[in-house]
């Protein structure tokens, strides 16, 4: 089978076609309902798949849909993994677990976020605490990117503010302000939320409940949306000093990146998911890595969230110009035809045979 067939047009399409995989794999499953629905007023699903021994030492675990629409990229590399037989290669003792759409409901609406406008991988703080984290340069910022009207006048304006903003400041300290998350202003974009979400929650009891005899993890969790057309840097959140990182460089080679130490694509971001998984696991020792794929410049990408922001706040969804900017979500982070999609794959399947060689060690 090509591997594009193992990409899906829509969520529904792409959980129809795992739990297929999955049960053709003879694989162990587990659903999570989130309470929510999708467009078509249809059941939303976290998927967890388990194969090999329960109380495996070793494991493997992939993530799909942190970031929702970037579900489209990560559901077809775990469902192509799974067709292509590579179970048949992973060493005795060694146990994959795939948790796919982990934000069901970002994935469903062709969001990057939940549906609680949080983005997933800003949501990992300590809520509880009573100073979060602040980030002037994004209230400065607020209003250009998030503006109440989204005319093509309104558009020419901010965009005009935000590219004055750029050139007086820089563009590293602009990705910094717009992307590194912020906690102040719920209906902005990069907005880590003021609880702990359902997927975060989710996600916490799935990693506790499966993973507590694992001593040697490996975690994959896809993303989509920044660098080169269909190229999957593999980034790490530790600095370069770290032994994840040490590791990972170790397992996966000289072209892996930090976003701590700053040689990645993106920027540092606060209350990031692997982080927070290494903590999670205390009895084990957990080498993680962000496959980000790239898609359009990221400005386009960008313009897209804040197209989105403003049609989920001000906007009317089921609406011309709400289809429009849904379809504009997806093509910033869904490269929608086969070179992408096999570049997806292909790269995904070098990775994962790394991490299972690399758990062996």
């Amino acid at each position: 089978m090509h591997s594009a067939d193992s990409f899906s047009a829509d969520y529904a399409e792409a959980r129809t076609k795992f739990v297929a995989a999955v049960e053709n794999a003879k694989g162990e499953r587990d659903s999570y309902e989130h309470p929510d629905k999708g467009p078509a007023s249809q059941e939303l699903w976290t998927d967890v798949a388990w194969f090999g021994p329960r109380d495996a030492e070793r494991v493997l675990v992939t993530i799909s849909g942190t970031h929702g629409v970037e579900g489209y990229c990560g559901s077809g590399a775990q469902i192509d993994w799974l067709r292509r037989g590579e179970l048949e290669r992973v060493p005795k003792g060694t146990a994959i677990m795939m948790i796919h759409a982990i934000n069901p409901y970002g994935f469903a609406w062709d969001r990057r976020v939940t549906e609680d406008n949080v983005d997933l991988n800003r949501n990992w703080i300590d809520f509880d605490e009573s100073l979060r984290p602040v980030n002037r340069e994004y209230a400065e910022l607020s209003e250009l990117l998030c503006p109440s009207d989204w005319s093509d006048a309104s558009q020419q304006l901010t965009n005009a503010g935000l590219e004055r903003w750029i050139k007086e400041r820089g563009f590293r300290p602009f990705q910094q302000a717009v992307s590194g998350g912020q906690y102040t202003h719920p209906q902005g974009i990069f907005f880590g939320g003021a609880r702990s979400t359902w997927s975060r929650q989710t996600q916490t009891r799935i990693l506790q409940d499966h993973l507590d005899d694992a001593r040697k993890v490996a975690i994959i969790d896809y993303h989509s949306g920044l660098g080169p057309w269909g190229y999957a840097e593999r980034m790490v959140p530790g600095a370069r000093q770290s032994d994840v990182f040490k590791r990972a460089a170790q397992w996966f080679g000289c072209a892996i990146t930090s976003i701590a130490s700053g040689s990645s694509s993106s920027t540092h971001a606060m209350g990031d998911g692997l982080s927070a998984s290494i903590a999670l696991l205390p009895k084990a020792e957990a080498t993680v890595v962000a496959l980000e794929v790239g898609t359009k410049p990221v400005l386009d990408v960008l313009q897209a969230l804040r197209a989105d922001a403003w049609l989920h706040t001000h906007g009317t969804v089921d609406s011309t110009a709400g289809r429009a900017i849904r379809k504009q979500m997806r093509d910033a982070f869904y490269g929608n035809v086969d070179d992408w999609k096999g570049m997806v794959a292909g790269q995904s399947l070098l990775a994962c045979r790394q991490a299972i060689a690399g758990l062996q060690q």
